[in-house]
């Protein structure tokens, strides 16, 4: 099997369709009906990745979320049934890697997966196991991140996004890069995703003077170290 996906939806038929196709691509899917039972899943089975319907009975999609958050940086693509504006950002702030909003092509959902599956394989420790700015660093062997040696804790695509503007610290990185290389995904009209992910960066780089990621409005960012 590629990898093991959970699967938190209370839509049977959807979870069911979701199981047969994904495993027929040689995923191993295990399906919790509800938010509480995602959870406890995630304490019985190691998981590569979690879709995570929003509108459920119990604690909602946002809800289990958050608690997922507490003891687990796997990544995790929200499925949006209105998809609506405010429940992708709500998301993405809670610290969602991705989103598909319902009706979704499942040939998109599969293309998403891979390219967030991809990005963790690509990240497997080597032996430059360290890169910095200021008095940020990422030590890819244990996938941590210190900024002036106390812990930042990041979901798995912050860590890419600020990876790949350290790589390319003083330059100019466009939004459309950003959504290439960490998304996997053509930049779309409208689409927050890389600006909701910055803006979770800045909250918690906690706007530390050797560190910023400037916005060069039209064009995207910049991330520029002041040590």
């Amino acid at each position: 099997m590629n990898a093991n996906l959970l699967i938190i939806d209370d839509d049977l038929e959807l979870a069911e369709l979701l199981t047969e196709y994904l495993e027929s691509e040689n995923y191993h899917c295990i399906h919790s009906e509800n938010g509480l039972a995602g959870i406890e899943q995630l304490t019985q089975h190691p998981f590569d990745l979690v879709l995570l319907d929003v509108m459920m009975p119990g604690i909602d999609g946002f809800e289990t979320l958050q608690r997922l958050r507490k003891n687990h940086n796997l990544p995790v693509i929200m499925l949006t049934a209105r998809g609506d504006d405010y429940d992708k950002i709500l998301g993405l702030e809670m610290g969602a890697d991705d989103y598909l909003p319902k009706p979704f092509n499942h040939r998109e959902l599969l293309a998403r997966i891979k390219a967030i599956l991809r990005r963790s394989n690509d990240n497997a420790p080597t032996e430059n196991n360290n890169c910095r700015a200021g008095n940020l660093v990422l030590d890819h062997n244990s996938h941590t991140v210190h900024l002036n040696g106390e812990p930042i804790e990041l979901t798995g695509t912050e860590y890419q996004f600020l990876q790949y503007l350290i790589e390319h610290l003083g330059q100019l990185v466009s939004k459309e890069t950003l959504s290439e290389k960490i998304l996997g995904r053509r930049l779309m009209q409208y689409d927050r995703s890389i600006d909701m992910h910055v803006s979770n960066l800045r909250k918690k780089l906690k706007e530390d003077p050797s560190i910023q990621i400037k916005t060069i409005r039209g064009a995207g960012y910049r991330l520029i170290s002041e040590l």
